[in-house]
């Protein structure tokens, strides 16, 4: 642990953090990547393009400065980054990189501010926090390398197959290119993916969930087409470009957005390619004698994925509720098991199982906000909410919830 003096300081900087952290994290990755431009290659650029990145490492800064004298109180969200940063191969090498700009950009952003002292007490922290990312972090590695199939870094894999799921979702299936064993993964879990694109100046990598439990056959990712730019470069190209028999860089299975170790209830509520990481777990739970609600959100038919794959599971604790926003005339609305329009809290209220439930969720930021305000609304415990969601948590209170 670092000396009192350095952890009074940096405490003492966390209100001017949340007045310039923001601007501070957009200095630090614009000088980054001008000096580090190999360091693309490991970061989705869309969330650079859109702030969302600056914003996440600046809260995460933020919450640091409050509370480098009680990590513990950070153990999640250091979690989350570990498992990020174990999934793209970040390696101890890079870390000094990063502090090093990180410190020119708060002495170019605060200006006088940034005194000698606070300079010196923010490099012995983030030396501390660096330390224990890296301790964290290759824990991690040496765990995916003793499992079977397991390895560091990314390898080889092969596109075996390609469904289309619904008008916007394919499912890709890849195995190891060198016909190892198929890493195995918890379900909810996500692996990232490198792809080479014909004319980029840059590899791109990105995130995506795991929609199928651990099989030892393949290992399924259903990616929903982006229209926009820049958002759409990398879902187009594996729904126009790639092709059966194609080879992609690939990262170990990683992620904490997992079912818990408990008996309780579970009620799943995905928002259109949210339910990418719940399929496997109410597939997970079938036959352990939980009762499980699974309420999928989609605006019709058409854009409804895994409809056959998930009508073929047979379970009386299991039950299956869609919802449809905009739904097509020829679309059955039975009040049952498909209703009409938004998630509500009278929809929640009827269909979680138990006051004991776990919820987890995923879907679009619009969504998470509905959900998060509707699960306030009828009361459900932190404790007993889990969810994937890229950004700060407290953006979900932040903006008006609506779907």
């Amino acid at each position: 642990m670092t000396n009192q003096k350095t952890i009074d300081i940096v405490k003492s900087t966390a209100p001017v953090l949340k007045s310039h952290g923001e601007q501070i994290t957009r200095v630090f990755y614009e000088e980054l990547f001008k000096h580090h431009p190999e360091l693309k290659n490991m970061f989705n650029m869309t969330h650079q393009a859109t702030g969302n990145q600056p914003k996440v490492l600046a809260m995460t800064i933020i919450k640091y400065a409050e509370h480098i004298d009680q990590l513990d109180m950070l153990t999640d969200t250091v979690n989350v980054i570990v498992q990020k940063h174990s999934s793209l191969d970040v390696r101890p090498e890079m870390y000094p990189i990063v502090g090093k700009y990180l410190l020119e950009a708060i002495k170019t952003v605060l200006g006088d501010m940034a005194t000698a002292e606070i300079l010196g007490a923010w490099e012995e922290a983030y030396q501390l926090l660096a330390q224990l990312f890296i301790g964290k972090e290759e824990k991690v590695y040496q765990d995916n390398e003793h499992k079977p199939g397991g390895f560091r870094g990314f390898a080889d894999f092969q596109l075996i197959n390609k469904v289309k799921e619904s008008e916007t979702i394919t499912s890709l299936y890849f195995k190891p290119a060198n016909d190892t064993p198929i890493p195995s993964h918890l379900p909810g879990q996500y692996v990232a993916i490198s792809l080479d694109i014909p004319g980029e100046d840059h590899i791109h990598t990105r995130n995506y969930s795991l929609s199928d439990i651990s099989n030892g056959e393949h290992l399924r990712l259903s990616v929903k087409r982006e229209s926009c730019s820049p958002a759409g470069k990398v879902s187009n190209y594996l729904h126009d470009n790639l092709k059966v028999g194609d080879k992609v860089k690939m990262g170990m299975p990683s992620g904490d957005f997992v079912l818990q170790k408990s008996e309780h209830p579970v009620l799943l509520i995905a928002g259109g390619v949210g339910i990418t990481p719940l399929l496997p777990m109410y597939k997970s739970l079938l036959g352990t004698g939980r009762k499980t609600v699974l309420i999928q959100c989609t605006p019709n038919s058409t854009t409804l994925p895994f409809q056959h794959e998930i009508k073929a599971l047979d379970d009386p604790n299991h039950q299956h509720v869609i919802g449809f926003s905009n739904p097509l005339s020829s679309d059955i609305i039975d009040g049952t098991n498909v209703f009409e329009g938004f998630l509500t809290r009278s929809i929640i209220a009827e269909y979680i199982p138990s006051a004991e439930s776990e919820v987890y969720y995923c879907g679009p930021k619009k969504f998470m906000q509905l959900v998060t305000q509707l699960l306030d609304d009828i009361g459900v415990p932190e404790k007993s909410r889990f969810f994937e969601f890229f950004g700060p948590a407290d953006e979900l209170r932040t903006e008006e919830h609506a779907q």
